[in-house]
């Protein structure tokens, strides 16, 4: 039995023998993995310019004229003939209170006006017959003093009632509430028909011409604030709305803000502000140089902003990530406050197909 079995397991050991030489052929003959290719980017080298060092606060819009528009008489309101919103000149009507009850007094006054003012003339003209009588002889002196006595009486009773129906002429006035001055007509809380009396709010007038933006500055920039400095009012995106400078610094310090009143004055071409607004007030401090990027250089991952730049490898250059902190843009570039060099070369293309270590080509 020993003399058939050896026979039998020759070829399966010549079998393995050759497929492992096989095999390690193969491995021989297959060629090595062909190195990343750079990737061609645009780069540009971090650079030192003027950006100015600012604070952005909230600031509210004030008109200098302001008025509140409050009945001197009671009654009943008829026209309403403004809405809110509504851009009055001087002297316009806005609300009408029904006059009928003083109208029928300033008739009626009138009327009585008129009685003593024929009154009045007749003894001015009497008085004149008398004097030419009493001079002539043919009056006593009693005769013509009594005409002096009643010419006087009547003169004085007619300018009293002038004075009383001067007085209900402007009473019948109050009954038209009018603007003060051109402006912006604000909320008109009264309905046709309400009776109002002299502690009724009927609405707002606002001057346009004249504003103002307030500012309060946290008291730890105190030494800094003065008079003179730039301010830009911004809208909620960005946007300037008007360009103006600190125009007043209050003396005191509000307590309960900790921060110190500033004013601006807004020039009279902002007719986009308006009284009560709120906008952001951005105070810049001074200019100085700083390392400045091309916003297309920076990239924001997972709440922080990053930049890549072309770092020296060997003979050639890979994308380096780096964490930068940036301050608000200026133009198209971002003032650069830590992270960065000033002979840093950023990349600008291709940021979607990088990654850390990467080779790239840098382009001029």
């Amino acid at each position: 039995m020993s003399v058939n079995l050896t026979p039998r397991r020759v070829p399966s050991i010549l079998i393995a023998a050759t497929l492992s030489l096989v095999v390690a052929g193969c491995k021989k003959e297959q060629a090595p993995a062909a190195p990343m290719q750079a990737m061609p980017v645009k780069v540009a080298q971090v650079a030192l310019n003027p950006v100015p060092r600012t604070d952005t606060y909230v600031a509210t819009i004030k008109s200098r004229r302001s008025a509140t528009m409050q009945p001197q008489v009671d009654g009943y309101i008829t026209k309403i003939l403004a809405k809110s919103g509504d851009t009055v000149k001087a002297g316009q009507l806005l609300i009408q209170i029904d006059p009928l009850k003083q109208a029928a007094t300033v008739q009626s006054q009138m009327g009585t006006q008129a009685q003593k003012k024929a009154l009045y003339d007749y003894n001015k003209i009497q008085v004149e017959r008398q004097r030419k009588l009493f001079e002539a002889g043919v009056v006593s002196r009693d005769a013509y003093d009594q005409a002096i006595q009643a010419y006087e009486n009547s003169k004085a009773d007619y300018d009293a009632n002038a004075a009383l129906t001067d007085t209900q002429k402007q009473q019948l006035g109050y009954y038209q509430i009018r603007a003060p001055f051109n402006g912006i007509v604000g909320d008109i809380p009264v309905h046709l028909g309400d009776y109002v009396q002299a502690n009724t709010i009927l609405t707002t007038v606002d001057e346009i011409a004249d504003l103002e933006a307030y500012i309060y500055i946290p008291t730890e920039r105190a030494t800094q604030v003065r008079t003179g400095l730039p301010v830009e009012l911004l809208d909620t995106d960005g946007k300037v709305l008007a360009k103006s400078t600190i125009s007043f610094l209050s003396p005191q310090v509000d307590n309960g803000l900790q921060s110190i009143l500033a004013k601006a004055e807004i020039p009279r071409s902002a007719e986009i502000l308006r009284h009560a607004q709120l906008v952001r007030a951005r105070v810049t401090w001074n200019t100085e140089p700083s390392p400045v990027v091309p916003v297309l250089a920076v990239s924001l991952v997972g709440g922080q902003t990053f930049v890549y730049v072309a770092q020296r490898k060997g003979d050639g250059y890979v994308a380096h990530q780096i964490p930068v902190t940036l301050g608000e843009t200026v133009g198209n570039e971002y003032p650069v406050i830590s992270g960065l060099k000033p002979d840093d070369r950023v990349i600008l293309s291709g940021l979607q197909f990088l990654q850390d270590g990467a080779p790239v080509q840098p382009l001029s």
